[in-house]
Parts: structure tokens; C-alpha cells; sequence
């Protein structure tokens, strides 16, 4: 078995999993129903712009929504360094909007990444950014901030693109 296909695995069952478990008495009184997300992977925009990072991080990932504040990511992509990454994460997103028939939501995630070989030599590693949703019925995006950590992890505003499938 492929470290890819084991560590995406991982990462689409603890994107799920939260959907067998249901949702809560609080959140169930809001009326909020499951979604699922597909996206094409990441578009970085450096802030080092004077190195020869890859900005468009091709890839695919699953975006599980399970109440209004949580959720679950998963996926894989070609990250800033030509190499495979993969991530699973948890998304709290207590922050909501209603902009112009747009739901916008800002919060944190918190998960596991690795494929970057200056960091824990492309190993494992737990990180936790910003995070702000924009969603209509069917499109929406995710953006972040990835933070610079010198000499391991070039930072990077990121937009990811997603398309709503549930």
C-alpha cells in the first residue's frame, strides 16, 4: 500500500466520520444538514516571491460540513516544493455571515500535513491556520494563511476553490 493512498484514506475517514456520529441537540435546532465538498486542490500566492515556489497545488480533497462551527477536510496535492502532500484537518468555523445571499464563515483548522521535505524531512507534522469560508449553493472557496517558518515552510495566502456534491 502506497503511503498516498494509506494517508488519503486516513484522511477522507476522519473527514466522514463525524457524519455517522450526528449532530448535536444545539446544532439540530438550527436546522443545519450535512454537506459534502470536493476540491481541486490549492492556489498559493507566496510571500516570497523571489523563490521558485509552485503556485497552483493541484490535487483533490473532501470537505465533510457536520454542523454550522465543524467540519472535516481531507486530501491531496502537489504542494509549493514539487512534492506529494496529503492532510486531514478539523475545521471550527464559530464565525458567521449572511453577505449578498452568501454564507461566509471564519474560524481556525487544526490537523496533520506532510510531503514537505524541509519539514521533519517531507514527514508528518501537526499545524493549525486561520481560516475563512465563502459559500454559495453549489461553489465556494476556503482561504488561509499558511505561516513562513524559515528554512522548513514558505508562507503563502491560499485560496481553494470547492463545488458542493451533497
Amino acid at each position: 500500500m502506497s503511503r498516498m493512498s494509506a494517508a488519503f484514506r486516513l484522511a477522507l475517514m476522519l473527514a466522514l466520520s463525524p457524519l455517522a456520529q450526528g449532530a448535536s441537540a444545539e446544532d439540530a435546532s438550527a436546522a443545519f444538514k450535512p454537506q459534502i465538498w470536493l476540491n481541486p486542490g490549492i492556489y498559493s500566492f507566496h510571500f516570497d516571491r523571489d523563490k521558485d515556489l509552485r503556485n497552483d497545488n493541484v490535487g483533490f480533497g473532501v470537505e465533510a460540513l457536520f454542523a454550522n462551527d465543524h467540519g472535516a477536510m481531507g486530501g491531496t496535492f502537489i504542494n509549493s516544493n514539487r512534492e506529494r502532500s496529503n492532510y486531514a484537518v478539523y475545521l471550527w468555523r464559530p464565525l458567521h455571515w449572511d453577505v449578498s445571499g452568501l454564507k461566509v464563515s471564519a474560524g481556525a483548522l487544526a490537523g496533520a500535513f506532510d510531503g514537505y521535505p524541509n519539514y521533519r524531512s517531507g514527514g508528518w507534522f501537526a499545524a493549525a491556520m486561520p481560516l475563512l469560508s465563502v459559500e454559495g449553493d453549489r461553489f465556494g472557496a476556503n482561504f488561509t494563511i499558511v505561516p513562513t517558518y524559515a528554512n522548513r515552510l514558505d508562507g503563502a495566502f491560499a485560496v481553494q476553490l470547492k463545488f458542493r456534491i451533497w
